[in-house]
């Protein structure tokens, strides 16, 4: 189990390795590159060449990468090429925002999608199942802009019941209750979004679980019903289910674009629209980044997981499953 776990952390290593040098040649590659943001129609090409030397733009790109992985082993995520601000001081509040948002979102839908898929699966075709699959069907196919702007239509312009867009009203900063209400309509779009997928992937996991032969000798031996699901079914129909989380774990930190955007949300997601726009290539190298973590960070969670809910993986040496 060790040599597994030290074999698994080594290969994360490499992935962000990759990841890193990946994310510096896109940036650099793309039309213009990070030079771009100076060719403005006042600004001559001296004055820019000029910039971009104080900067470090005109050096060699590996040069460049180094001094970028060196800085980030330092805890610097560089600075703005505009206004010179350090990427922290604009991204760290951000992250933080965007895991409020999304992590509240995340663990309501978990709390009503993974009992409610396990209910309808005991009950197929039933009254809930049927309204369970139209959930999920209308938060798959409906987009979360639109659904967004449905919910301001209704309740912020039409009711005045919560308020349109924001983190804070003004004047009102640190109250929480301001902050639940600003909350609502965001979270219940993203919410949606999950139930779909969450409350889909339990009932079909456990459906199958249901239908295996050690299920129908439990029942056969006279196990009572509750024992069945939730002693010998639940524990075997989780596999799916961390998978998935272990996925969306990138989510809490990267957030959801459209939806922060919609509701003018200080989060991360919106940070990259507005920083890709400006062309703040450092900026948005250190969201990459910070996603990639995240990604492999669910991956070393969701396999831990799995050899903790599933008696049945065995991690032998080498890190092979048997």
């Amino acid at each position: 189990m060790t040599e597994y776990f030290i074999r698994r952390i080594l290969q994360s290593l490499l992935v962000l390795v990759l990841v890193s040098i990946v994310t510096f040649g896109l940036i650099h590659a793309a039309p213009g590159g990070p030079t771009q943001i100076f060719l403005s129609p006042g600004l001559s090409q001296e004055a820019a060449k000029i910039q971009a030397h104080n900067l470090g733009l005109d050096q060699k790109i590996y040069v460049q990468y180094f001094k970028w992985v060196g800085g980030l082993l330092k805890g610097d995520l560089g600075y703005t090429f505009k206004n010179h601000v350090p990427v922290g001081q604009i991204l760290w509040p951000t992250v933080g925002n965007t895991v409020i948002l999304m992590g509240a979102a995340w663990i309501l839908s978990l709390l009503i999608a993974i009992p409610w898929g396990i209910y309808n699966s005991t009950k197929p075709y039933g009254l809930s199942d049927q309204t369970g699959s139209f959930v999920a069907y209308i938060g798959f196919a409906m987009p979360t802009f639109w659904f967004g702007i449905l919910l301001q239509e209704l309740f912020a312009i039409q009711l005045d019941w919560l308020p349109l867009s924001d983190m804070w009203t003004m004047g009102k900063e640190g109250n929480l209750a301001d902050l639940f209400m600003h909350m609502i309509m965001p979270i219940s779009v993203l919410t949606l979004g999950f139930l779909a997928a969450y409350s889909k992937y339990s009932r079909s996991s456990m459906l199958e679980v249901l239908e295996q032969d050690y299920i129908r000798t439990a029942r056969a031996k006279g196990v009572k019903e509750r024992k069945v699901i939730f002693r010998h079914a639940l524990r075997n129909s989780l596999i799916p289910i961390i998978t998935i989380l272990g996925l969306d774990l990138p989510i809490l930190v990267g957030g959801a674009a459209l939806t922060e955007r919609v509701f003018n949300w200080p989060g991360m997601g919106r940070l990259f629209i507005e920083m890709a726009v400006a062309r703040e290539y450092s900026v948005l190298m250190a969201i990459a980044l910070i996603t990639a973590v995240v990604v492999v960070i669910g991956n070393l969670i969701a396999d831990i997981l799995y050899a903790i809910v599933d008696p049945r993986v065995q991690l032998g040496k080498g890190g092979k499953s048997a």
